[in-house]
This record gives C-alpha cells, structure tokens and sequence, in this order.
C-alpha cells in the first residue's frame, strides 16, 4: 500500500530521497512532488514503455531507460547528433513497436550533420535486454537549427506517425512535395501505407509550422500541439489530408484574408489557439482513476516564452466526445522552468514531467519530477529491480548520511551542485556512508552514484 503524506511532514524533511515534500492540491485531490532523476540534461521525450519503464531520450543524444519506482536509470543508446543541444536539432521523439513481445523495436528521430544544415533521421533500434543495436534508417529529411519536430506517435493501425517541423522556411509547410511542416505517416517497416490521403507519399496532413506534441484521445481522435510564429500556438484535431494553413493561416481564420484563404482551401482550424505563443509541447491523454479531476484531459507540457513566462503544465478538460475543450487548467507555473514532455504511469496514475531549465533552448541540470496520488493504489504496480538511494536528512547542515540498497553496493558517487559544478566525489566500498557538507554553501544540490551501467540521484537542500 503507498503511503500518504500531508504537506510538510516531517518524513519528507528528513529523508533526501524520491520524496520532495511538496505536495500540490488537485480538486480534492492531493499530488506528492518526487524529484525521480536529476541532472539528466535536457529530457525531450518521456514513454512509458512496454517493459513497465519509463523510457526517456535527451536531445544530446542519450536514451534512457529509468525503473519507475527507484529513479534509477541505465543509458541504452548515445548517439552523436547534430549540435548537441544547441540550438533546437539532436536526439528528438521516440514510440515503441506494439507487438512489443515478439518485435521489441525502438523507434527514434534524431538530427545528424555539423553547422546548421544536416539530416534528420527516422531509425528504427532492436532493443536486446541491456542495449538499442542494429540500427535501421527508415526515412531521411532535411535537418536544421530550427523547427525540426519531431514527435512520433504508433496508431492503433500499426502505423506510425512522424511530425516534421518547416525548418524555417515557410513555403516548405504547404509544398506537397517537401516532407517538411507536415505530419507524417508510415508502416513500421518505412514503407508507404496504401490509404496514405495522396498517392505514393508520407504526407499526412501539410500546412503545419512545428507539431511538437501528439497523443491518442478518445473514439480514435489524434491530437496535436503547434508552435506559432508570433501569435496562435495550436491545438489540433489531426485530419488526414488536412491542410492547416500555415504560413497564409495563423489559429483560427478569423482575419479577411485568412477567411478567404480557409474558404479556397478547406483549413483546419485548431480547437484552441494561445496568443502571445506560450510554445506548446509533448502532449499526453489521460483518464486514470488516481486523478479523477483531470479524467478526459490533455496534459500538456508548455515551454513558455523567451522570457521566461507561461512555462506550465496545461491541462485541457475535454468535451465528453473529445472534440472541443471545455476548460483550461494550469499548474506547476512557480518552478520557473521549461516544460518540455509529460508521461503517465497506467498502473498508479502517476504523472511525470520532464523539465529543461530557464532558459531557451535548455539549460541544466534538468530534473524528471513526479507528481502522485499517493492515497491511490494499484495492486498491479511492478516492483522496483534497480538500487535505491537514500540520504539524510535534508536539509543538510554540516553532513549527510548516505544509504544504497544494491546487490553489490560498488561505484562511485557524485555531489553536484545545481550550476553543475561536481564539489565532492567517491568510491562506493559498502552500503552506508557519511559526507562531510560543512565547506558547501547553501543551495540545492544533487547526489549521483552511478553502479556499473546503472544511474540513481537524489536532491537535498543544504541550509
């Protein structure tokens, strides 16, 4: 049975662990906040896997493949992408084949190249037990600074949909011969599927700016999030053969020229539109019964603006059908960070967010935080297989006590500071040990200890 905790209770102020403390009131709901993995830089895509892990990639190359219930984590894949992290291309979206039993196949979209013009890449990765081997290039694409996507999304027809942004270049989104500002669609093994909207191409819906959130809804609807230029951020309804207007169309058509422009062209139009551009991101349905509030909702990751404002965790309560938004809710505004995924445990309901710092396009060390129903519970929920990591207590003032729960208590360990500047470091020689703290400054700071290919953290505040 998971245990509740009311606000400021005196377990979460002594233990530095998974359990921050903080608790955020939902209706009649209570969510606990869990700090899972700290220091991760910039988290792009959070899944929740087939294998009961939540499956992470970072945009400078890295998947990871982290236990739920520990926040312990294992790198399966690094890759060498395109500007590594600066800028807006590197290691994007991934989906999982369903058959996942028979086919455990890992898909993956990432940027490759130097400068600022590159290829981007649709890959297609067997996942072995421990490692992504045997890589398969599905599909190519130009690859840029700006605006490269790329979500991907498997449909309940065992296809795949892949979002590819313009690249900054208007004229490619409503260019039917350009695979760039559209939403594509594929078979799993690259192949072009015969209802495809137009013949003999991967054009699913043409017209879109930068589609950077998908998500299965209800009755088989398929939402989407898009960036706008300056105004009218998009959420959409995915159409096949839809065209969505940009760059003649900004959100609705409500000016004269786009009416006219809609009326010739049968535009899409978004369900909602944000004006100023609060930078819409990953997108996750959810209807758990651990937050009855939020069922037949759309969670949404928001980045906010430049200036660092709006960044938030949406969530858009759904018309019973799903075809319209009823409300908006907003949460998580006071952490000041970029809101990039968000992922959902179907066994506790659970939610996790993938935050990428203050600043565009990211800045670390990024935290993977958990927010929970901890009154709820689910017989059904796996049991933890990697190490657990504690310390106390926190806040910290002159030590800290360190204890790790592992088969072979070997390693080393890490403190970091949140400028990411590493102040102490280890060996791992038994499951217990003592840090001395009294040098440090106050401020929040991480302990990282790493086991063979398996990482854990926690965060502790130093007083």
């Amino acid at each position: 049975m998971m245990r509740f905790l009311a606000p400021f209770s005196l377990a979460a102020l002594l233990v530095c662990g998974q359990v921050s403390g903080q608790t955020w009131t939902v209706g009649n709901t209570t969510l606990t906040e869990t700090d899972l993995v700290t220091g991760v830089q910039l988290p792009w895509e959070l899944l929740w896997g087939p294998d009961d892990f939540l499956w992470c990639t970072t945009r400078p190359g890295d998947v990871l493949r982290i236990d739920p219930a520990t926040g312990s984590y294992t790198t399966v894949l690094s890759l060498n992408v395109m500007n590594n992290g600066n800028g807006e291309p590197g290691l994007l979206g991934m989906a999982m084949h369903p058959d996942w039993e028979t086919t455990p196949k890992v898909y993956l979209v990432y940027c490759t190249g130097s400068g600022w013009n590159g290829e981007e890449r649709l890959s297609a990765f067997d996942w072995n037990g421990t490692s992504l081997v045997n890589e398969e290039v599905l599909l190519t694409l130009g690859a840029g600074g700006i605006h490269n996507g790329s979500r991907l999304l498997v449909l309940p027809d065992q296809t795949l949909l892949m979002t590819a942004g313009d690249l900054g270049t208007s004229s490619n989104a409503p260019n039917l011969n350009s695979l760039q500002g559209k939403i594509l669609r594929l078979n799993l093994d690259g192949s072009i599927p015969a209802d495809n909207p137009f013949p003999d191409s991967y054009v699913y819906t043409y017209g879109n700016r930068n589609t950077q959130g998908l998500a299965l809804g209800p009755n088989g609807l398929i939402y989407a999030s898009e960036h706008g230029q300056n105004s009218d951020d998009e959420f959409n309804i995915v159409t096949p053969g839809g065209h969505y207007g940009w760059p003649d169309v900004q959100g609705f058509c409500n000016t004269i020229g786009e009416q006219d422009f809609c009326a010739n062209n049968d535009v899409v139009e978004p369900l909602k539109a944000w004006t100023p551009c609060v930078a819409v991101n990953g997108i996750e349905y959810y209807n758990h019964p651990a937050i009855p509030e939020w069922q037949n909702s759309v969670l949404m990751a928001v980045l906010g603006g430049l200036s660092a404002s709006y960044e938030r965790l949406s969530v858009l309560h759904m018309s019973e059908d799903g075809t319209a938004i009823a409300s908006e809710d907003q949460f998580f505004a006071s952490f000041n960070q970029r809101v990039r995924d968000v992922a959902v445990n179907p066994y506790t309901g659970a939610v996790y967010v993938a935050f990428n710092g203050v600043s565009y396009p990211g800045s670390g060390p990024n935290l993977i935080k958990q927010f929970a129903n901890e009154a709820y519970s689910s017989i059904e929920t796996p049991a933890p297989t990697t190490p657990s990591l504690r310390c106390f207590p926190n806040p910290a003032v002159d030590q800290i006590r360190v204890e790790y729960a592992a088969a072979q208590p070997t390693g080393h360990w890490e403190i970091i500071g949140f400028n990411g500047e590493r102040v102490a470091s280890g060996r791992v020689t038994s499951s217990a040990w003592d840090v001395d703290l009294s040098s440090f400054s106050s401020g929040s700071y991480f302990l990282r200890v790493t086991n063979g290919t398996s990482t854990t953290t926690r965060t502790f505040q130093m007083q």
